[in-house]
Formats: C-alpha cells, sequence, structure tokens
C-alpha cells in the first residue's frame, strides 16, 4: 500500500467515524474510496468493517451520559441486533451481491421515511393507546433489531440510519438518547461481524486497510460525539434525513 493510499483511508475512516456516530452510513465514504483503489468489493467490506470498530467505541462511549441508566434497555435491544449481524455476515459470505443490492436502497428509504415523520408517527400512537400495548411494541423493535442486525451485518452502510428511524416510531425516547443506543448496537453489530469474517474468511481481511481506516475512525468517533450531541432534535433529524437521501442516491448511481 502507498502512503497515499494509506493517508487517504486515514482521511476516510476519521470521515466514517465521525458521520456514523452523528447520524450512521459512514460506510459510503470508505466503501467506495476502497474500490476506487481497486480493492475487492468483498475483501474491501470486510476490512471496512473491522477498520470501523474502534469509531464505534469512542462514538459510544463519547454519549455516554445519554446512556447512564439505561443499561437494562441495551441490555434487552442487544441479542437481536448481534444475532442478526452474525447472520448478516454470513449470508455475505455465501450469497451473491445482487440479493442484496435491490433491497438496499428500499431499505435506506423506509429508514428515512421514519425518522422525518416519526415525531407525528409517536404523536398517532400516543393518541391510539399503542403505548399501553408494550407486549405487541417490544415484539416489534426485536424483530425490527434483528433485521437491521442482519443488514448491517451484511453491508451496513446507513444501518445507523435505519436504527433511528425503526426506534423513532416503535419507543417513546428522545432522539439523542436514540442516537445514543444506536451507536451502541451499530458498534455491536460491526464487532461481531468482523469475529465471523476474522473466524471464516479471514484470507479476505487486508490488515493495512483496516489499520489505517481504523486509525481514522478512532478520532472520527469522538469527534462525531462532539458534534452530535450540540444538535438540536429537528437539526439532528434533518441530517439524517440528508444523508440518508445522499446513500440512496449514492447506491443507486453507483
Amino acid at each position: 500500500m502507498s502512503p497515499v493510499e494509506f493517508a487517504a483511508l486515514i482521511a476516510a475512516g476519521f470521515a466514517a467515524g465521525t458521520i456514523n456516530t452523528v447520524v450512521g452510513s459512514g460506510t459510503l465514504v470508505t466503501f467506495p474510496t476502497l474500490l476506487f483503489f481497486g480493492h475487492p468489493p468483498v475483501t474491501a467490506n470486510i476490512s471496512n468493517s473491522l477498520g470501523l470498530i474502534p469509531g464505534g467505541l469512542t462514538g459510544s462511549h463519547g454519549y455516554r451520559d445519554e446512556l447512564h441508566g439505561h443499561g437494562a434497555t441495551l441490555r434487552r435491544r442487544l441479542p437481536m441486533s448481534v444475532a442478526g449481524s452474525a447472520i448478516g455476515a454470513l449470508l455475505l459470505l455465501v450469497l451473491p451481491s445482487a440479493v442484496f443490492d435491490a433491497v438496499v436502497p428500499v431499505l435506506i428509504g423506509v429508514a428515512v421515511l421514519l425518522v422525518a415523520f416519526g415525531p407525528w408517527l409517536q404523536r398517532q400512537a400516543a393518541r391510539r393507546q399503542l403505548d399501553s400495548d408494550g407486549n405487541r411494541r417490544d415484539l416489534a423493535l426485536r424483530a425490527s433489531l434483528f433485521v437491521s442486525g442482519v443488514y448491517g451485518g451484511y453491508f451496513g452502510a446507513a444501518q445507523g440510519v435505519l436504527l433511528v428511524g425503526l426506534m423513532s416510531v416503535l419507543t417513546t425516547e428522545p432522539l439523542q438518547r436514540l442516537n445514543a443506543t444506536k451507536n451502541v448496537l451499530s458498534a455491536a453489530v460491526n464487532l461481531v461481524a468482523a469475529l465471523v469474517f476474522v473466524t471464516v474468511a479471514w484470507h479476505q481481511v487486508n490488515w493495512a486497510v483496516v489499520a489505517a481506516i481504523s486509525l481514522g475512525s478512532l478520532v472520527g468517533g469522538y469527534a462525531g460525539a462532539k458534534v452530535g450531541r450540540r444538535l438540536s432534535p429537528p437539526v439532528l433529524r434533518g441530517l439524517i434525513v440528508v444523508i440518508g437521501v445522499g446513500a440512496i442516491a449514492r447506491i443507486v448511481v453507483a
């Protein structure tokens, strides 16, 4: 790997770590960068997943105040996310990429709509007293986290948008807390997927790529937390929608 490529991947990792912490979809920075430098798609995807783990950890740590007192909630949500992630990572290794290519823009589009109309949907749910049916809502949330985990383990681009969108509708928690939860769940999804890749497809990991992206994402996660925690809910919601639409455009054009 040339010094120019290594520096470019560090910069891409920093941008991805920042974007992932604030919104999600940082993979849409690093993954195209890896393809630009000639890395095979599967190798790029696997190495990228490993490289973004440090950013997920630092971003989650940066949101620790929003997570204070909600350990029990995270423990309930993590199992479905990590189970889905393991399945998604295995699907990446056994299925042709065309299977998910058509589905990814649709998933991101649904997530953007959920984020955009989340407050309205929450008000409608309250009027219909759906909150009283805690079991049904919890079941829907668990199923949604499993599906988003599968998606995150397979590719992961904009999984943060998808997670915030789903939780915006299926919970009544404030947006900044949902963003903090999203960071933890996304980091767990990437970590589990990485463990699967290292165990099953060690030969497809480019460790130089992992090192470069890790260096950038490590710092980017902290930077993203400082930015994201200062945004008002309307601004954060608008940023999620804009980046989500951009993610769809990037995938469709590609």
